[in-house]
């Protein structure tokens, strides 16, 4: 039953929060390029990240030896967790560098964590497989240099949704390079 207090009930103020949520981080996101702050919250971007219903898309705080396999997706051949979800790169980062996406930029593109070395799947170079320390602390996996991410709105194992966004965010293809799809 939606609770209401004469003006807007709380399921469509809900509704709308989510969208609204995702679209200021995003403009976070683009703003602050090239920016190296560390979180002013003092939360983790470890967080889980999650959809209007509350469950979980995948993007977890950092577990021991994390996993890179590839996934099969609509834009061929990805990177993607241990659960199948893809994988990001940001142009606004370089190659072989530290993260550059922080507080509103890391809520939308959660990094892909680790508290120990991560491990390359089937068909994933391990060689090419690397870790960068962000300023808040924890351990952001790598590949070939570029450090991976989570995109906020996809939420099951194919979700290419994060591809192309402000035509600065990639999935990646096995041999490291971003695929502009």
């Amino acid at each position: 039953m939606a609770v209401t207090d004469g003006t807007r009930s709380w399921r469509t103020a809900r509704r709308w929060a989510v969208p609204v949520a995702a679209l200021l981080a995003l403009s976070a996101c683009t703003a602050q390029t090239g920016s190296t702050g560390g979180s002013s919250t003092g939360e983790s971007s470890s967080a889980a990240a999650s959809t209007s219903s509350g469950e979980s898309t995948g993007a977890t705080s950092a577990a021991a030896g994390t996993a890179v396999d590839l996934g099969s997706t609509s834009l061929g051949t990805v990177l993607v967790d241990q659960s199948g979800l893809t994988l990001y790169t940001f142009d606004s980062d370089t190659q072989g560098s530290p993260s550059t996406c922080y507080d509103g930029c890391a809520s939308a593109w959660p990094p892909l964590l680790t508290d120990g070395t991560p491990t390359a799947g089937d068909g994933v170079d391990a060689a090419k497989l690397g870790t960068a320390d962000r300023t808040d602390g924890t351990v952001q996996v790598t590949y070939d240099g570029w450090p991976l991410y989570y995109w906020a709105q996809d939420s099951q194992p194919g979700d290419v949704n994060g591809e192309g966004v402000n035509d600065v965010w990639w999935v990646l293809g096995a041999d490291g390079t971003p695929i502009h799809g």
